[in-house]
């Protein structure tokens, strides 16, 4: 595993090295070829990175946002992680930023799926930069242990962009980004803030089981260093 580790003391400053250096990977996507694409992640933990990294002084227009994965829930709804980011990303200069966003208002999650798909399929990949975050239980993304297209959805040979995916005793139904996307992008990046997270990233590093912990199945696979940003 190619893991480089970022530790902090306060998430203030961890939020402030983690958007300078997403800032800096995406100015120079930007002059390389014109343009970047950033896939961010949902939960409490981004969102003092969010406002912190909507300040960053950089050519906004240029730059594409997307959704790691998302609660199949509509836009207006506070469990919402487009809405998340449109409250505390898509802001100051980062609010003329391009967002291309997961849900749709279809009946099913899996038709949602599809047309997800398609905008995904899209963009320019692989993407600049991804930030995933991790549950205590070790999911990352909408990986969870046990979820009903958990296999394909951490296959590193699956053709599936976008997949819905549900797992007992975490609400809603979700459409998540494939593992292949994820672990391709040209920086890689795993947030996660306070002991007990310290303490699963710890199990996570020591076993193999992927169905157990699925972050395992980013730390297995990943083509560039897995930047860890840690504080306490």
């Amino acid at each position: 595993m190619n893991i480089e580790r970022h530790d902090f003391t306060s998430g203030t400053e961890l939020a402030q090295a983690l958007s300078a250096a997403i800032a800096s990977k995406l100015a120079a996507a930007i002059a390389e070829r014109g343009q970047a694409t950033l896939a961010v992640s949902g939960g409490m933990t981004p969102l003092r990175l969010f406002e912190v990294l909507s300040r960053q002084m950089i050519d906004w227009t240029a730059v594409t946002i997307t959704l790691v994965d998302e609660r199949f829930v509509p836009t207006t709804s506070e469990r919402s992680n487009e809405k998340m980011v449109r409250d505390h990303l898509l802001r100051d200069h980062a609010g003329v930023a391009r967002f291309v966003g997961l849900f749709n208002p279809t009946t099913t999650a899996e038709t949602a799926a599809l047309a997800a798909a398609n905008r995904i399929d899209a963009l320019r990949r692989p993407f600049d930069v991804v930030v995933l975050g991790m549950g205590n239980d070790g999911h990352t993304a909408s990986f969870f242990p046990n979820a009903d297209r958990l296999d394909q959805a951490i296959d590193p040979a699956t053709r599936a962009v976008v997949l819905p995916i549900h797992a007992e005793g975490v609400g809603e139904k979700r459409l998540t980004l494939t593992l292949p996307l994820i672990v391709e992008a040209e920086m890689l990046v795993l947030h996660i803030e306070g002991a007990a997270k310290q303490e699963t990233l710890e199990k996570a590093l020591a076993g193999n089981d992927e169905n157990e912990m699925p972050v395992r199945a980013v730390f297995h696979n990943a083509r560039t260093p897995v930047h860890i940003y840690w504080s306490s």
